[in-house]
């Protein structure tokens, strides 16, 4: 086992495009905006040495049509997608090279409440047939039992309470659960 904090820049950096996959919540920060969907897909793949056109151009148009966007937006550009493409197109990008591990950083943030449910929906379908480890960072606790199998409850960047998401949203111990949880059930 080594060190994260050791690792040379080029170390975490390969890291990044292998092993590692990172949904922000503003896709902007995750997306090369002036560069087509394709060329955001692709550049993972070409970052791990693939250099073949017509392969990276046809598994890029697979993962558009696995993220529910239509192969032939494939030549866009994501500023010219709405918010829930962008978030799909961000998702794709960082999951073409199969990860083993995936951040989302309130990867609903911000959609409307039609688009955060087809979003969920997918990303569930994904994390199940991928069988991907994710870490997910959520204020919103309906997301985070529709995701989860284990919560990390934080206050001030300390774990108040940890175990299985049911357990914890259902029975919750520790008082600033307790209070986060009603807090919801009140809304």
């Amino acid at each position: 086992m080594r060190d994260l904090a050791a690792l040379t820049e080029s170390e975490r950096r390969a890291l990044m495009r292998t092993d590692w996959g990172f949904v922000h919540q503003d896709s902007a920060r995750g997306l090369r905006m002036n560069v087509s969907a394709g060329g955001n897909i692709g550049e993972r793949l070409m970052a791990l040495g693939d250099r073949h056109y017509g392969r990276i151009r046809r598994c890029a148009e697979q993962w558009l049509e696995r993220v529910e966007i239509a192969p032939d937006r494939l030549d866009d550009r994501p500023s010219t997608y709405s918010g829930g493409m962008r978030q799909r197109l961000q998702i794709a990008r960082n999951l073409v090279t199969s990860p083993r591990l995936v951040f989302m950083d309130e990867p609903t943030g911000g959609l409307d409440v039609s688009v955060q449910a087809r979003l969920l929906d997918l990303i569930r379908g994904l994390i199940a047939d991928m069988g991907l480890a994710v870490v997910l960072v959520t204020h919103d606790l309906s997301v985070a039992r529709l995701l989860s199998n284990r919560i990390l409850v934080m206050k001030q960047g300390e774990v108040v309470e940890s175990g299985l998401t049911d357990r914890v949203l259902d029975d919750p111990q520790a008082p600033y659960t307790q209070l986060l949880v009603s807090s919801v059930l009140a809304a």
